[in-house]
């Protein structure tokens, strides 16, 4: 396996780190609604037990509980700070790692991985390792993000800062911690080949507007990354600042990244069903 130069949370967004939770809270402003609205489709309500792996600051997992009102959510981290200062009736905490060899921590009817797997060079594996914690009849829900415009062959469309940005922060991601979005959309197919039937996909694609929580989120993720940035060679500190910039002006026109939400069905009946 390719060794790389950490992990996330220790190479780059540490939670230590001043600001951290309102960083993640600016993405969950952007992409919490949509996934609310998928997981509810998919019928998480009451009776359901879930799992949210990379929980975060735990926005998803509470918003299963006050408002698709599912029974419990166990809420999974390597860090789990940000979840334990907001408790909440139904939702448990643990800090574990998803990728260790005797994280076992049951079934359950939803099993959900936001912007996690995108990290994790032993994505497949742990593809099925997650089908595996899914009950019959439970669903299992992931989510990363996709570029639709960093590096796409024989894309002759003008660059901006936006886009320079994005490309340097993908490759520093990549040289560093082993972040690989090029994978994401075989999603589907691993989760089929995990034994997940039938399995399905969309991709929401939010607009970037000046102040808004996700060009807030990509400032803030560019100058928590922009060592990793500056190491490809494609910015410097000038470019990375332009990058920053633009986002906040009405010059800013540029497709931002998606996210692509697949999901896949245990067969079989689960005795809650």
């Amino acid at each position: 396996m390719e060794q790389f130069g950490g992990r996330y949370g220790e190479a780059v967004f540490r939670p230590e780190q001043a600001g951290e939770g309102e960083r993640i809270d600016f993405g969950a402003l952007a992409y919490d609604d949509i996934t609310m609205a998928r997981l509810r489709a998919l019928g998480a309500g009451p009776g359901w037990r879930c799992l949210d792996v990379g929980a975060g600051t735990g926005t998803v997992s509470r918003r299963l509980l006050a408002e698709a009102g599912v029974t419990s959510v166990l809420a999974v981290d390597r860090d789990v700070r940000f979840l334990r200062d907001r408790p909440l009736p139904g939702l448990d905490v643990l800090e574990a790692d998803v990728t260790a060899p005797d994280f076992a921590p049951g079934r359950f009817r939803l099993v959900h991985a936001r912007f996690v797997l995108m990290h994790l060079p032993e994505h497949t594996r742990l593809v099925t390792r997650l089908a595996e914690l899914v009950e019959p009849g439970g669903v299992l829900v992931l989510s990363d993000a996709v570029d639709l415009t960093s590096g796409l062959p024989g894309d002759v469309r003008p660059g901006t800062p936006y886009t320079a940005a994005m490309r340097a922060m993908w490759q520093g991601l990549r040289d560093t911690i082993g972040t690989d979005v090029s994978r994401v959309p075989s999603y589907p197919q691993l989760l089929r080949g995990a034994g997940l039937v039938p399995v399905a996909a969309e991709i929401h694609v939010p607009p970037l507007r000046p102040g808004s929580p996700l060009s807030r989120f990509w400032a803030d993720t560019w100058q928590r990354s922009r060592a990793a940035m500056l190491a490809t060679g494609l910015v410097d500190d000038a470019a990375v600042d332009e990058a920053v910039r633009y986002l906040e002006s009405d010059e800013c026109a540029a497709l931002s990244a998606g996210m692509l939400t697949a999901w896949g069905r245990k067969p079989g009946e689960s005795a809650r069903a």
